[in-house]
C-alpha cells in the first residue's frame, strides 16, 4: 500500500504537516520509508490535482480528499484489515465521479459555467461539421478565431496545426497533453471527467486537419483513477463510427486514439519531454529547434495541445469563429478555465471570459482577506492586493489556469521557498543553470527568511534569477525564477524588512566560520585551526 501525501504549499496551509505526522506515528516510519513488514510505503508528492479539496492523498491510485489527523488512524486500521484502498471511499463525488468505472470521492466543484467549455455537447456534432470542410478550411477557422494554446504559453493553435500539416512526412501525430502538473491547477481534471467526448472530438478534428491517423492522450498518473472510464469513452466512439477505421468522414480518413499514462514527472508537461515519455524514453526536454511540428513523436511532425485547447477547437468548429470571438478580448479571445484554490470559501473551476479583472474572480470565489494571489501557478506571477484590478489574459496576466489565493497570515517568502523547492525536485537536472541556479535561489531565500539576509542579497537574487531564465534549456528553468522575481517586484518591502545593511568591513554578518567548516572537518577527520585567534 503506497500512501502518497500531497505537500504543496496549499496543502501545507490546510494542515498537511499535521496529517503527515499522524501517518508517521501510526505506521512507525518516516517519509520515504517502508514499514518493516513491507506492507506500507509512506511518500510525499508535490501535486495531485486536488487543491480545491485539500488536504488530499493518493493511496495506491485511490484519491482520498479532505483529510484530517483524526481520520488517519481509521484509514490505517482499514488498510491493515486488508479492506483495500477502494474501501476508503464511502461516498462519491458529483457528475461522472460517481460513474461505475470511476467511483471517486472527488468533487468537480464547478462554480461558474460558460458557453464554450462547461456547456452541453453532443458527441459527433463538431466532427460532422469538420468533415464537411477541407483541412485547410478547418485551420483557417482556428486562425480566424485567434485560438491560443490554453497551457500558458499562448501559441496560436491554428499556426501550430498549419506547421504540422505542411511538414513533409509520410505520417503525422496528434498528442493531447493531459499532464497538468502545475501546483494549483485542476481544471483539466474536470474536463477529463465531464467532457471527454469534447476533448476526443477536438483531437479527431486535429487529426483530420493535419493528416494524422494516430492520436495519444497523455494522462498524468495522478489521474489514473479516470483511465478505465476514458477507455470506455474511446470504445463508445469507435462503436459509433466517430473513431477508428470505420470513422465517418471522407473516404480514406481514419484516426484512432490511445491513452499513455504518465509516471508523475512534472517535466513531462513540457512537450518534448512528453513526447520522449510517449516513446518509452526518459522524459528529458530536447533542444529546440527543431520543434515538434516538424520533428516530434517518432521523429514525425506532431501537434501537442492541452486538454482545454482541444476542447476549444471542437467548439469553434461547431459554432464558428465569430461566436468564439464574441467572448474575451481582441488579444485573448474566448473564455478561460480557472482553477481557484487557497484561502477562499468557494474553491473550484470557473469558466470566465478573458479580460475578467482578478478582483472579480476573487469576489466570486469568496476570497478571505486576500493579500497575495499567485496567477499561473509557481511559474506565474505573484500579484499584490493593490494590483487586483489587473485582468486575466495574455496581454496582462497570462495563466495556464491556476489562481491561488493567500491571505494576510501567509508569508510571501515561505510561498516562494516552497515553489523553488518544487522546481528543484522536478528539474530534469540536464542543464546547470536550472539544476544549480534554483538551489542557490532557494538557499538565499531561506537565509533572508531566517533574518540573516543583507540588502546586497536582493540584487544577487535578481541577477541570478535573470541568468537562470536566460540560460536554461527548457520552459521549467526559464520560468522557475518567476516566484523570486515577481515577489521582489511586488513585495520588496517584505524582503527589505528582513535584511540588514552590509558589514562595514565587507564581511557577511550571517557567516559563521565554525558552522561552514563542519562538513570539511567530518571528511578530513580533524578539527580546523582557528586562525583568527
Amino acid at each position: 500500500v503506497v500512501i502518497r501525501l500531497c505537500d504543496d504549499i496549499i496543502h501545507v496551509f490546510k494542515g498537511m504537516l499535521e496529517i503527515i505526522e499522524a501517518f508517521k506515528s501510526e505506521l512507525g516510519v518516516g517519509l520515504g520509508e517502508d514499514t518493516p513488514d513491507g506492507v506500507f510505503s509512506l511518500r510525499r508528492v508535490p501535486h495531485i490535482g486536488m487543491s480545491d479539496q485539500a488536504p488530499a492523498a493518493l493511496i495506491n491510485d485511490i484519491v482520498v480528499t479532505n483529510l484530517t489527523p483524526e481520520k488517519v488512524p481509521v484509514i490505517v486500521d482499514r488498510l491493515r484489515a486488508n479492506q483495500g484502498a477502494a474501501a476508503l471511499v464511502k461516498s462519491y463525488g458529483d457528475g461522472n465521479n460517481a460513474h461505475p468505472l470511476v467511483r471517486a470521492m472527488v468533487n468537480n466543484n464547478i462554480r461558474a459555467r460558460g458557453e464554450v467549455l462547461l456547456s452541453e455537447f453532443s458527441g459527433g456534432s463538431a466532427l460532422a461539421k469538420a468533415m464537411a470542410k477541407s483541412p485547410r478550411q478547418i485551420i483557417a477557422i482556428l486562425n480566424d478565431a485567434q485560438l491560443r494554446g490554453r497551457g500558458g504559453a499562448g501559441f496560436p493553435a491554428g499556426m501550430k496545426w498549419e506547421f504540422t500539416r505542411r511538414a513533409q512526412a509520410d505520417r503525422r501525430y496528434v498528442i493531447c497533453n493531459g499532464d497538468e502538473g502545475e501546483p494549483g491547477s485542476f481544471k483539466d481534471r474536470v474536463l477529463l471527467t465531464e467532457y471527454p467526448q469534447l476533448m476526443f472530438e477536438g483531437m479527431t478534428i486535429a487529426g483530420y486537419a493535419v493528416g494524422a491517423t494516430k492520436g495519444i492522450l497523455y494522462l498524468r498518473h495522478e489521474y489514473a483513477y479516470l483511465l478505465r472510464y476514458l477507455q470506455s469513452i474511446l470504445d463508445e466512439r469507435r462503436r459509433c463510427g466517430l473513431l477508428g477505421v470505420g470513422l465517418r468522414g471522407p473516404k480514406g480518413f481514419t484516426f484512432d486514439i490511445r491513452i499513455q499514462l504518465g509516471a508523475g514527472a512534472y517535466i513531462c508537461g513540457e512537450e518534448t519531454s512528453l513526447i520522449a515519455s510517449c516513446e518509452g524514453k526518459r522524459g528529458d526536454p530536447k533542444t529546440r529547434p527543431p520543434f515538434p511540428t516538424k520533428v516530434g513523436y517518432r521523429n514525425k511532425p506532431t501537434i501537442v495541445n492541452n486538454v482545454e485547447t482541444m476542447c476549444c477547437a471542437a467548439k469553434i468548429v461547431l459554432n464558428g469563429p465569430d461566436w468564439f470571438k464574441a467572448r474575451g478580448t481582441p488579444d485573448s479571445t474566448g473564455t478561460k478555465l480557472l482553477s481557484v484554490s487557497g484561502d477562499c470559501d468557494a474553491p473550484g473551476v470557473y469558466e470566465l471570459p478573458f479580460g475578467v479583472p482578478l478582483g472579480t474572480v476573487l469576489e466570486r470565489a469568496r476570497a478571505r482577506n486576500p493579500y497575495i494571489v499567485q496567477v499561473g501557478g509557481p511559474s506565474g506571477t505573484m500579484v499584490p492586493r493593490n494590483d487586483f484590478h489587473r485582468r486575466i489574459g495574455f496581454e496582462d496576466l497570462p495563466t495556464g489556469g491556476a489562481v491561488t489565493v493567500f491571505n494576510r497570515r501567509r508569508d510571501p517568502l515561505e510561498i516562494v521557498g516552497a515553489y523553488l523547492a518544487f522546481f528543484i525536485e522536478e528539474s530534469c537536472g540536464y542543464c546547470t543553470p536550472c539544476r544549480v541556479g534554483n538551489v542557490l535561489l532557494r538557499d538565499r531565500i531561506e537565509l533572508i527568511a531566517g533574518g540573516k539576509g543583507e540588502m546586497a542579497d536582493l540584487e544577487y537574487l535578481e541577477d541570478l534569477g535573470r541568468m537562470v531564465k536566460f540560460a536554461s534549456r527548457c520552459g521549467l528553468g526559464q520560468t522557475s525564477p518567476n516566484p523570486v522575481l515577481t515577489s521582489l517586484s511586488s513585495f520588496r518591502n517584505v524582503y527589505e524588512q528582513r535584511c540588514s545593511p552590509a558589514h562595514p568591513a565587507g564581511r557577511r554578518r550571517s557567516f559563521n566560520l565554525s558552522e561552514n567548516l563542519t562538513e570539511a572537518e567530518a571528511v578530513s577527520g580533524r578539527e580546523s585551526e582557528d586562525l583568527t585567534q
